[in-house]
């Protein structure tokens, strides 16, 4: 392995802070990881890592030279990839992208073939979950991250605002009736979404104004991901209160029913998110542009099927 091999080896455990998983996250045998590591402290004549049977922290030196290296790599990218916007055929490498699921499934997998067709070399990974990744341990190149984004080193491009919509199903309604007005709410039942189970539940969330109020509301279902939210409405469990952007199916074809339009939850800021680094290599660069697009051009679709309502 050459210098600039081992500086990329060290930089994935510096940022998993375990041999093991970078070993997997890079697709190299753990020996090979631990060598490489070793092979460059020799080189450097300093020790970058403090080895525990738990952890792996950076020592002081370690600190600054992946310091060092993180601008290192980006320029390196980019000098290699500099050019080949000359030629789209000739761009490639992998790009790591999150989201959450109903995002990946209804708005960026079915564009992405397009992507694909004009840059055939691109390799594009796709996550999809409801948690918080983080973004630089977990090496994503770039994240769509719906509320605030409060991280310190990370950039967020805003994109568009999630209309929230209150949603019931068919079956619902045939058994529980439509609610009017907040004074109904406490006949009927709210599914409950909580990212960790045992929290406290908001209740039924609207503004007021520009305040953002919250009804307490029995419900005897809690979820804590946006394809079981979903299912539980669908299933007549109760209300919900999600982007009209994961329900516009099922609504169009009257399986949920929208309530309580003048009194929906403020809408959610949907950003696309990047590390602040100095330099992006121009794969990423493409791949950032066009997510762009296909978020805002979704989202204002969304707006025009809502208008229409």
């Amino acid at each position: 392995m050459n210098f600039l091999e081992h500086m990329r080896i060290f930089s994935r455990v510096a940022e998993l802070s375990s041999f093991t998983q970078a070993a997997d996250n890079l697709g190299l045998p753990k020996a090979t990881v631990s060598t490489s590591v070793q092979q460059l402290e020799n080189q450097l004549g300093a020790r970058l890592l403090h080895r525990t049977t738990r952890k792996v922290l950076l020592t002081q030196d370690g600190q600054a030279f992946y310091e060092r290296c993180v601008d290192a790599l980006a320029d390196m990218d980019e000098l290699q990839t500099m050019f080949q916007q000359k030629d789209a055929a000739l761009l490639k490498g992998r790009v790591r992208i999150d989201m959450s699921t109903v995002m990946a499934q209804d708005a960026v997998l079915p564009r992405l073939p397009e992507l694909l067709q004009t840059y055939p070399l691109l390799e594009v990974e796709v996550s999809s979950t409801e948690r918080r990744v983080d973004l630089v341990r977990e090496g994503f190149d770039c994240v769509l991250r719906a509320g605030k984004v409060v991280e310190p080193g990370l950039i967020a491009k805003p994109l568009c605002d999630m209309r929230l919509v209150n949603c019931v199903s068919a079956d619902y309604v045939a058994r529980h009736g439509l609610p009017h007005t907040l004074a109904d709410l406490a006949a009927h039942q709210l599914v409950h979404y909580a990212a960790v189970l045992g929290s406290k539940p908001t209740g039924f969330e609207y503004l007021q104004g520009d305040e953002d109020r919250a009804l307490p509301m029995p419900g005897q279902v809690t979820v804590n991901n946006a394809g079981a939210y979903q299912s539980a409405c669908l299933a007549g469990l109760g209300l919900i209160q999600a982007p009209y952007v994961g329900l516009r199916r099922w609504i169009a074809s009257g399986e949920l029913i929208m309530v309580l339009p003048a009194f929906e939850a403020r809408p959610l800021p949907l950003s696309l998110v990047y590390a602040s680094r100095r330099n992006q290599s121009a794969r990423v660069r493409v791949v950032m542009d066009w997510l762009s697009r296909v978020v805002i051009a979704h989202c204002t679709v969304d707006a025009a099927h809502l208008g229409s309502q």
